[in-house]
């Protein structure tokens, strides 16, 4: 792996979510440390939000997950670690092609392709080690599974890309961060199910709903520069919409559950997660940066109550 460069020294990043006090601070040695800020494995929000999708259809896929616990936890595990690797894959992909626009935006220009720290070539030399870990998590897998993480990359390659051609480029995060929807069934059943297509089209909407939250972060940046989003289409609307999507959400994952035939607690414990969604959206600030990332990942609350719900369902 090549070394980092340590770059030019930079002034106040301003707002941003790299933590200076964060682990990676503490523990990882300078040199590692521009890669693991890279992968965001000091913000660890994006790697929940792609792994729920995975465990959720794990669950649901397990006529018996109470009854084969060991197994279960063993695919919940390695679904985890693709989650730590894919998530990472994906923001360095993001970052590379990302990296002039990433210079112009306050939350981002600290990060470690713009700031100097990494260059073009390291950056590919670390995606294509985080792949090469991905694919030998994927061999373990059943075809199916195979096949459809293969498939995954051609999402993982363009989503980038997708802000600077439509508003809706969130609509193409969806796509791509709940892919595992079909993938956790497949581990499992090894074909498809309308239980676990009904999740992935549920996720997108879901996802809708956070990375909107999140765009808000940035959207007097990427008005200035010409980034598009759901933040700038949808604009003081936005609360309306969000809570739209996640209506849909929680109608959605009802559905899919009643299709894999769950039954008693399931919609009780699902309504409390519907109350987790209403809470953000009644209580988001959209002009408040803080605030903003603070319910994005507040969404890893959401994740689990999915999670007992499904499981609930299954006693």
């Amino acid at each position: 792996m090549p070394t980092a460069s340590t770059g030019p020294t930079l002034p106040d990043p301003g707002f941003t979510d790299i933590r200076p006090e964060s682990w990676v601070a503490r523990r990882v040695p300078a040199r590692w440390r521009p890669y693991v800020t890279l992968a965001r494995l000091d913000r660890p929000i994006g790697t929940w939000l792609l792994l729920f999708p995975c465990w959720w259809s794990l669950a649901l896929a397990m006529p018996q997950p109470f009854r084969d616990w060991p197994s279960l936890l063993a695919m919940m595990a390695l679904f985890g670690v693709g989650a730590v690797l894919m998530r990472g894959a994906g923001c360095t992909v993001n970052d590379i092609l990302d990296r002039k626009f990433d210079a112009m935006v306050e939350r981002t220009r600290s990060r470690p392709i713009p700031s100097g720290q990494v260059s073009v070539r390291q950056a590919l030399a670390f995606l294509a080690f985080q792949l090469l870990l991905s694919l030998l998590i994927l061999l373990q897998l059943g075809m199916t599974a195979i096949g459809l993480g293969v498939l995954s990359l051609a999402l993982v390659f363009t989503y980038p890309l997708m802000k600077r051609i439509t508003w809706w480029p969130q609509a193409f995060l969806g796509l791509t961060f709940n892919w595992g929807a079909l993938m956790g069934w497949a581990a499992v059943q090894d074909d498809l199910g309308w239980p676990a297509v009904a999740l992935y089209v549920t996720g997108i909407a879901w996802t809708l709903g956070y990375d909107t939250i999140y765009a808000h972060q940035d959207k007097e940046d990427d008005a200035r520069i010409g980034v598009k989003s759901t933040a700038l289409r949808l604009g003081d609307q936005s609360k309306i919409w969000i809570y739209g999507f996640y209506t849909l959400t929680y109608v959605g994952i009802g559905i899919s559950g009643r299709l894999a035939g769950l039954g008693g607690l399931f919609l009780p414990v699902l309504s409390l997660a519907a109350l987790q969604l209403a809470w953000q959206v009644a209580t988001w600030r959209p002009d408040d940066q803080t605030d903003c990332l603070d319910k994005f990942k507040s969404n890893r609350w959401f994740g689990w109550l999915v999670l007992a719900a499904i499981l609930a369902g299954k006693l």
